[in-house]
């Protein structure tokens, strides 16, 4: 379902249409204005253009900066998944030769004492 929002902005006023629900909606302009008032408070622009400009570049190095953190942590993940994965092969081979090991033993043992119907 479709929602129009009203964008009151830095002297510019318009409405948008979206597919997110409205609270939502809310919620990212909320966050785009306290963007663009610590933009003016940081930096003392004050043509509105130029507030808006270096608001998108700073969100955007923001992104970029979260995706980066997002790839590390995944990099690691998969490295540890690896690791892991290594370590459990070389369990499950021991645990392989060990239960293969049983095997033979109880092979020699049945046959020595005759009970091949358990072969």
């Amino acid at each position: 379902m479709a929602n129009d929002l009203r964008l009151d902005i830095l002297g510019t006023s318009f409405t948008i249409t979206a597919d997110e629900d409205e609270e939502y909606l809310h919620k990212v302009l909320l966050q785009y204005q306290k963007a663009v008032s610590n933009t003016q408070n940081i930096s003392g622009i004050t043509n509105s253009l130029n507030v808006a400009v270096l608001t998108g570049f700073m969100l955007c190095d923001e992104v970029n900066k979260l995706k980066q953190q997002i790839d590390d942590e995944l990099a690691s993940l998969a490295q540890f998944a690896a690791k892991s994965h290594a370590e459990n092969q070389a369990e499950n081979d021991e645990v392989q030769d060990r239960i293969t090991r049983l095997i033979s033993k109880l092979d020699q043992t049945f046959r020595i004492f005759g009970n091949e119907k358990y072969l």
